[in-house]
């Protein structure tokens, strides 16, 4: 026999039994009482049988009804026993999720993912191989990471990217440096500070270099880091100042940086997400991939 009902008919079904009365059954299960008559019409229409006899004051069950009651209750029992036991395996997944990502990204995008992503499931371990562009699309493309958070230069041909954010270069200073009341810097002006600079093993540098290959520095960098979380470092420490994607950048307001926007040209990159082609994600992967594009996707 083709089933014609659900499991809300049955509910409605057990609170009339409960109750006895039309008024106190759907109220208790927050529906009007002809919404609640037509859900037994229709169980009893599917079943082809009688479940109630009705009375002005009463509603009591038939013979069929009975014997349909023990067996309902079963029935729902056992689907709450499964859910209950679903939501249970859901909580106490353990297993480990690998991303590779950009240190700027990791610092911008990480954290407050993680830190959701522990709450649901606080079994799994998150390892987080933070290094340059090119390692980290190495990650993906070899399968030592489940995904990556990289900017889409140079990605090899098996790598899918899904843009996330868009993030300018901004010049990072110490708030006690005259420059920090500037509205905006040139590129040109930037360069005649006592500045920091990347080494060319950077994916920063290597963007930077294609997209300001007509101004020519008028001095050299001050020092080379490999990292651009180095360099705030060295900023910080009052070494110089440093041309940095602006997600990079504290947000606390209480930190001694700040940043003022870089012109002439304006320098953006596009950081996304990234996966091998044809990988088939773990569900634990894909639960932290959802994460954070539903938290930064198309802003």
């Amino acid at each position: 026999m083709p089933v014609n009902f659900d499991l809300n008919d049955l509910y409605a079904f057990r609170a009339l039994v409960e109750y006895g009365n039309f008024r106190l059954a759907a109220e208790s299960i927050c529906l009007s009482q002809s919404a609640l008559s037509r859900r037994i019409e229709k169980l009893e229409s599917a079943l082809g049988i009688k479940l109630f006899d009705r009375t002005t004051r009463r509603v009591t069950l038939t013979l069929y009804g009975q014997t349909f009651a023990a067996r309902s209750d079963q029935l729902l029992l056992n689907v709450e026993s499964l859910l209950a036991d679903i939501n249970k395996v859901s909580q106490e997944r353990v297993g480990l999720v690998t991303v590779a990502t950009v240190p700027s990204a990791a610092y911008y995008f990480m954290p407050d993912v993680i830190r959701r992503f522990q709450a649901r499931y606080p079994l799994v371990r998150v390892r987080i191989i933070d290094s340059s562009a090119g390692e980290v699309i190495e990650a993906v493309a070899g399968g030592e990471a489940d995904f990556g958070i990289c900017f889409a230069r140079s990605l090899q041909p098996n790598i899918e990217f899904l843009p996330l954010v868009g993030d300018v270069y901004v010049a990072a200073c110490r708030r006690d440096r005259p420059i920090a009341s500037r509205k905006s810097l040139t590129w040109q002006e930037f360069y005649q500070q006592d500045y920091v600079g990347l080494d060319k093993t950077s994916g920063n540098r290597n963007l930077l270099d294609q997209m300001l290959e007509h101004i020519i520095p008028e001095r050299p960098s001050i020092c080379e880091t490999r990292h651009v979380t180095t360099m705030l470092g060295m900023v910080e420490a009052g070494v110089g100042i440093a041309a940095v994607p602006a997600m990079s950048m504290p947000a606390s307001e209480y930190s001694v940086l700040t940043s003022v926007p870089l012109t002439d040209p304006v320098v953006k990159r596009t950081v996304g997400l990234i996966r091998r082609s044809g990988r088939m994600q773990s569900y634990l992967a894909a639960e932290l991939e959802k994460l954070i594009t539903e938290q930064y996707h198309a802003v």
